[in-house]
């Protein structure tokens, strides 16, 4: 399970008894979760008007980093299209996996020093991640634009003989060129018209060069052969081998076009290269600091939930529940039981599809304890 319910409540006589408490509800007979303290420092509380317009400002900061975080990682997935089991190999937080992360998590006084007042420390991290957020999309631009031409240039060099480009399959030798009078055209024949193609050639128009087909090339269903005819009788040509099922390509031999192809298919290739290295790195780098501004942003709104409902002086127990897939309904009940007392309005659990009049659940189900979800599992591999 990658999912977590980051909860608290508030100290009993001391914080340590309300953890004993929910560890004996918990794990000491029915092994409902597994369960860890979060550690939230000291942070600077403020009046009740900030703390009130903080807990909607933090709701909304928390849904975007969570987009970005999934758009890093899905970008992730994309860069790395061949090797999708090393994604997750990527995608750490301060060098470890998600989920040892969370689980051990400290608060960072150096990104977030605790000093700052918590509407600034929710500044400090909306810049961080507008700003993460505004170079994924150059980023990602620039590589999908590179990305793209390559695709439609290898694409060119693929597929039927009806579309793909000729130039890797010809060769100067094939052609009569540099004569005012004759040309080579290049005609794609079904393979099962092979035989009418030999007998008939020759006479779809005057002035085609008795003998000069060659066959160049076959893919599954069809050949390109080569014929040489005379140059006023082209049109007359491309209609009759149409009539008869042969398709004429238009196709030119020139080598500096043809050069000139081939060097910037190498170009987009060698520049692909190039910066999926930096990109990768950029994107390990920014999925870690974004994911880690995330689980930040959850301790404050812990913080400031856990003042708002529990009252001062400051005295809650954070904590962290990793559910046991199997018992999670009732790991919800045990919770409930647990902690009914601390609010008498939630005696019916509300849910937040429920649409009361005048009551702001933001999307989110109400329980008498303070309770945010966190799920490490970000991809979602189509």
């Amino acid at each position: 399970m990658t999912e977590f319910w980051l909860i608290s409540a508030p100290g009993e006589k001391t914080c340590q008894q309300t953890w004993d408490k929910m560890m004996v509800a918990t794990t000491r007979s029915n092994n409902l979760s597994t369960n860890h303290k979060f550690n939230i420092p000291d942070l600077k509380v403020g009046t009740l008007d900030v703390l009130v317009g903080l807990s909607d400002e933090l709701a909304k900061l928390d849904s975007f980093v969570e987009s970005v975080v999934k758009k890093v990682a899905q970008y992730m997935a994309d860069v790395l299209e061949d090797s999708r089991d090393k994604v997750q190999e990527n995608l750490l937080a301060n060098g470890v996996d998600l989920v040892t992360y969370v689980t051990r998590f400290q608060w960072d006084m150096a990104k977030y020093p605790i000093k700052q007042s918590l509407k600034n420390i929710s500044e400090i991290i909306s810049k961080q991640v507008t700003q993460i957020d505004n170079d994924l999309k150059a980023r990602a631009s620039a590589y999908n634009n590179l990305k793209g031409n390559l695709q439609n240039l290898e694409r060119k060099n693929a597929g039927s003989l009806l579309t793909r480009s000729l130039a890797d399959i010809v060769k100067k030798e094939d052609f009569v060129l540099d004569s005012e009078y004759l040309v080579t055209m290049l005609v794609v024949v079904p393979k099962v018209n092979y035989a009418d193609w030999q007998r008939t050639y020759e006479t779809l128009a005057e002035m085609v060069v008795p003998r000069s087909t060659n066959l160049l090339f076959e893919d599954q269903d069809s050949g390109l052969f080569s014929v040489t005819l005379f140059r006023k009788a082209i049109d007359d040509f491309k209609h009759k081998a149409r009539e008869n099922k042969f398709t004429v390509r238009d196709f030119q031999y020139n080598e500096e076009e043809m050069k000139a192809d081939k060097e910037e298919m190498t170009r987009l290739s060698t520049d692909k290269k190039k910066q999926f290295g930096p990109l990768v790195r950029w994107l390990k780098v920014n999925f870690s600091e974004a994911f880690i501004a995330w689980i930040h942003i959850k301790a404050l709104r812990v913080f400031v939930e856990s003042v708002l409902r529990y009252g001062l002086p400051v005295n809650f127990q954070a904590m962290l529940l990793q559910p046991n897939k199997k018992n999670m309904k009732k790991l919800r009940e045990v919770l409930y039981d647990l902690y009914k007392h601390l609010d008498s309005s939630a005696a019916a659990i509300i849910d937040a599809s429920m649409d009361i009049p005048g009551l702001n659940l933001s999307q989110q189900e109400y329980y008498p304890y303070v309770y945010y979800k966190i799920d490490c599992n970000l991809l979602d591999f189509k």
